[in-house]
């Protein structure tokens, strides 16, 4: 009876670990494709399968292809004004129903994942510091979007924490002599309104993203709720943890630290590469704003947000991509006036796998991580796609890559943005099956 009892709860403990159900008790969140058992599909063969000598087929039928998604894109659960873009990944496109622009959602992180990895050194580290002019020690933030408050909070991605950096910032003030300081915080890496005008004002009271700065912790969150201020949150967080480790602190306020105080300590972050992959995985729109914003750094260009989506525009168009009725206001995908066509999204997707070749892998995989765990469920797509996931109210798009049933991989775009508010779930669900349907399709030409 014991061995039974302990085969069952083996038994239910692998399928809670592929459902991603006990993500929250082993990695403090989403684990992030790592973690989680390979998809069958996915996986690479073996020394077992050494003796099967066939190569899959490298394109597709066009006829194939269009047939395989209108038996799934005309339901009319997903409204008047749907979009697919079907691509070879060489970058031929063999489908696109619609040359219009749509209601992105969170599709756009893909533009910003894809400019991050190409503007930026992907592994360059985003450094948090302090720096001491006389009496005056200035917590310096470097648009870590991962900063965490103490050693314990740090999840997939997030390898910087304000504790660490009070402990090795105490001990080099008291191997100076200083025990007594006041706290300047400097913030101004970034520039330009910390909230974005074009975002829903219900954006604030939904928790949806903080106020955008280059110093926060937690991801401008306490207790899981967005702080007004996320910068003074983090410094009064950091002035306890020094008074915790005998620096008595005066005064916080915000300043900027001069060109030549002399550095304390720092603490670095992920790289721009782990970053992206986590925020492509969880779709986090606080992270892709602050990548948005490194990105206008790493281009010259003024770290605000229409400073960050010029240099998504100009990343995309060196990369040779046609950005035709592209508007971004954004770098997250959570303004409703950023349009994008979905042949732009698979000519991203396309564009990436030569030069960010990161960028797909970084994606969800259907049914089994990020914020595809729990979909695809009993559909032909679970465990073949890879697929960034947008939505906001009436919106539902994927964009990435599926293999069909016979090895073609293809990069797929889905976009409808006046589907039924009531039917949210079918509309997403429906989105899925198109997806689906071409990981059903014997579409090799």
């Amino acid at each position: 009876m014991a061995l039974v009892v302990l085969a069952g709860a083996v038994a239910g403990g692998v399928v809670l670990h592929q459902r991603g159900a006990l993500n929250d008790f082993l990695c403090g969140g989403d684990c992030g494709d790592r973690y989680v058992s390979e998809p069958e599909a996915l996986r690479a063969p073996g020394p077992a399968d050494q003796t099967v000598s066939a190569v899959p087929p490298a394109s597709a039928d066009a006829t194939a292809v269009a047939r395989a998604v209108e038996s799934a894109s005309g339901q009319p659960i997903l409204g008047p004004h749907v979009g697919v873009s079907v691509r070879e990944l060489d970058g031929d496109e063999l489908l696109m129903t619609s040359p219009d622009a749509f209601i992105p959602a969170s599709t756009t992180k893909l533009l910003t994942g894809y400019a991050a990895l190409t503007t930026l050194d992907p592994q360059e580290r985003f450094r948090t510091t302090t720096v001491l002019d006389g009496d005056r020690l200035v917590l310096v933030g470097g648009g870590d979007p991962y900063l965490m408050a103490t050693p314990a909070d740090r999840g997939f991605a997030a390898r910087a924490d304000l504790a660490t950096l009070a402990d090795r910032t105490a001990q080099a003030l008291v191997e100076q002599g200083v025990t007594q300081v006041r706290l300047d915080y400097d913030d101004t890496l970034f520039t330009g309104p910390a909230d974005n005008p074009t975002w829903e004002p219900s954006y604030a009271s939904q928790n949806q993203v903080s106020p955008i700065t280059a110093l926060w912790v937690d991801r401008g969150r306490i207790d899981q709720r967005r702080v007004e201020d996320p910068s003074g949150s983090a410094a009064g967080i950091f002035a306890a943890q020094l008074v915790e480790r005998g620096i008595a602190v005066g005064e916080v306020q915000p300043g900027q630290a001069p060109v030549d105080a002399a550095p304390v300590a720092q603490v670095e972050g992920p790289t721009v590469a782990q970053a992206v992959e986590r925020m492509a995985v969880t779709s986090d729109n606080g992270a892709a704003e602050v990548i948005a914003r490194q990105v206008a750094l790493g281009s010259g260009a003024e770290p605000s947000f229409e400073g960050a989506t010029s240099s998504i525009v100009a990343a995309l168009e060196s990369g040779g991509i046609d950005t035709s009725g592209l508007v971004l206001r954004d770098g997250s995908g959570l303004s409703r006036q950023n349009r994008i066509a979905p042949s732009t999204l698979t000519s991203v997707v396309a564009a990436a796998e030569l030069a960010a070749p990161q960028l797909t892998g970084d994606l969800p995989v259907a049914g089994f991580t990020g914020t595809l765990v729990e979909r695809f469920v009993g559909l032909a797509g679970r465990g073949l796609a890879r697929v960034k996931t947008g939505a906001l109210n009436q919106v539902h798009s994927l964009a990435g890559t599926v293999t069909t049933a016979d090895g073609v991989v293809l990069t797929v775009a889905v976009m409808v943005d006046q589907a039924d508010v009531a039917l949210a779930l079918d509309a997403r669900a429906a989105v899925d099956a198109v997806v689906a349907s071409l990981a059903a399709c014997s579409c090799a030409a």
